[in-house]
């Protein structure tokens, strides 16, 4: 900057005032400042102004896992929103993990981000009512925080599950099992409260679940052929897969059995389409959600007042020929 203070015959302030556009130069002496910049090929620190303005120039997004496809998608369209702000974009994958989780959350915010956008892993997230009083935008992902109020935007997880099942209940099914993610996960408790729900609703009862649970696709995979190698009378003729790993996993075992097993699953994932009996699932919009997520956190940066808001995306069942195999 000195060097184009001298360059230009002006003062530092007067350089950094034509930087940050500020009014207060004329055209003329500006325009020196300009000419100067370009021939040295100046380049400002964003990082530094942008904390002069009270700005830190950048936004954090903590996810369970950004290797599946769902969080990578979601991040992208974080990451296109934050961009067109001029914003750099921050992102940790927390595992399930809430310790991890929360020293994401620390770190970020100690780096001063402008924005934090969260998917919560499980436990008490009351943690984050100091950082919200101080006056940084927290935006809750996917799942609802618990012990805080947040700026929310889910998909319609039970109404999606319900979806998938009453598909197989149309289709004659009445042994259909459901292999979903840990209790703790409140995208877990919508998906099989939706299960259940339309199992009732078809006058089936408690004695008529049959509910597995696993964490990754490898656990997923033992769940199902644990069930497949069941009694023919016990053995379910359907199967609800709470996720895209799961459903991956539920996949393989069903190949290894040699099964007919109809089967939708929640998440859409790559290739669903084009497997020798494409697979049925429930799609809920990732970028939709990311995006609308981003948007929230800069309509709070911009000024906007008010209490937290709840947004719950609609989900589709996409139909393709795995949920529509016959008991």
């Amino acid at each position: 900057m000195r060097d184009v203070a001298a360059t230009a015959g002006v003062s530092l302030k007067t350089v950094s005032r034509v930087v940050n556009d500020e009014p207060s130069v004329r055209e003329e002496t500006a325009q020196r400042v300009r000419d100067a910049i370009e021939r040295l090929a100046f380049a400002p620190n964003e990082l530094a102004s942008s904390l002069r303005r009270g700005r830190a120039g950048a936004i954090g997004l903590v996810i369970e896992d950004l290797a599946n496809p769902f969080y990578s998608g979601l991040a992208s369209a974080v990451e296109q929103v934050a961009d067109e702000h001029g914003h750099l974009l921050l992102i940790g994958s927390c595992g399930e993990d809430a310790a991890r989780e929360r020293e994401l959350v620390v770190r970020f915010l100690r780096r001063a981000v402008d924005a934090l956008l969260l998917v919560p892993a499980g436990g008490d997230h009351s943690y984050l009512l100091s950082e919200s009083g101080a006056g940084v935008p927290l935006v809750s992902l996917d799942r609802f925080a618990s012990g805080i109020e947040l700026d929310t935007i889910v998909s319609d997880n039970r109404g999606g599950a319900r979806a998938a099942v009453d598909h197989l209940l149309a289709h004659g099914h009445r042994r259909i099992a459901v292999v979903a993610d840990r209790p703790s996960v409140w995208t877990w408790q919508e998906r099989i409260a939706g299960y259940r729900e339309a199992l009732g609703a078809a006058g089936l009862g408690e004695g008529d679940r049959i509910e597995r649970t696993a964490a990754t696709a490898d656990e997923a995979q033992a769940a199902v052929a644990e069930l497949l190698a069941l009694p023919q009378d016990e053995r379910p003729t359907a199967l609800f897969t709470g996720n895209n790993r799961i459903t991956v996993g539920a996949l393989h075992a069903r190949h290894a059995a040699g099964a007919q097993t109809a089967l939708v699953g929640f998440d859409d994932f790559e290739l669903a389409d084009l497997l020798r009996t494409p697979v049925t699932v429930v799609r809920q919009s990732a970028a939709e959600m990311g995006r609308v997520a981003a948007e929230i956190a800069y309509a709070r940066l911009d000024g906007e007042d008010g209490p937290p808001s709840h947004r719950v995306l609609p989900c589709e069942l996409v139909i393709r020929g795995s949920g529509e195999i016959a008991p």
